[in-house]
């Protein structure tokens, strides 16, 4: 159940080391809920196995990987991922808050963060069947037709940075 929350209080930043384990089970928990029921067992699995990828976390300490979160007070409501400067390889909001602006907070400031901290014209994601009409609200566009690699449904999608 949702917690009764001030939408004004609710920080959109750059995640600390400490912030992984909590935006990770973030991902893990809202996939599970929204997005697993439409994957094969293969799809599912390599999900789980992707966001409890100890390399993946070791590139994120580096420096190599960038996440964000969405926080409010000490509840992680959002999380997003950037691999390669600029393409989303995780964009999760907790299904209590869906519909808060929250997802659109978190495009806002990655976008905003590319464009000004990375120097990229563009973002790209892996739209996974559910999402595919909220990036479509947010002006990406899809780049092809959905697709599957290692039971993992998309459709690949880029969003221009630049007018």
């Amino acid at each position: 159940m949702a917690l009764q929350i001030d939408r004004s209080k609710i920080m959109v930043r750059c995640a600390y080391h400490s912030d992984w384990d909590g935006a990770m089970k973030l991902a893990w928990d809202t996939f599970a809920k929204f997005d697993a029921p439409d994957y094969s067992e293969e799809g599912i699995a390599n999900f789980r196995n992707f966001v409890n990828d100890d390399m993946l976390r070791k590139m994120f300490i580096a420096g190599q990987y960038q996440l964000f979160v969405a926080v409010y007070k000490d509840k992680y409501l959002g999380m997003i991922s950037l691999r390669e400067r600029k393409h989303i390889s995780l964009l999760f909001v907790d299904g209590d808050y869906h519909d808060y602006g929250i997802g659109t907070a978190l495009i806002r400031y990655v976008s905003k963060y590319a464009l000004e901290e990375e120097g990229v014209d563009e973002l790209t994601v892996n739209a996974a069947p559910v999402a595919v009409g909220f990036y479509h609200k947010r002006g990406f566009k899809d780049v092809a037709e959905e697709t599957a690699a290692d039971g993992i449904r998309f459709t690949p999608m880029k969003l221009c940075l630049r007018s």
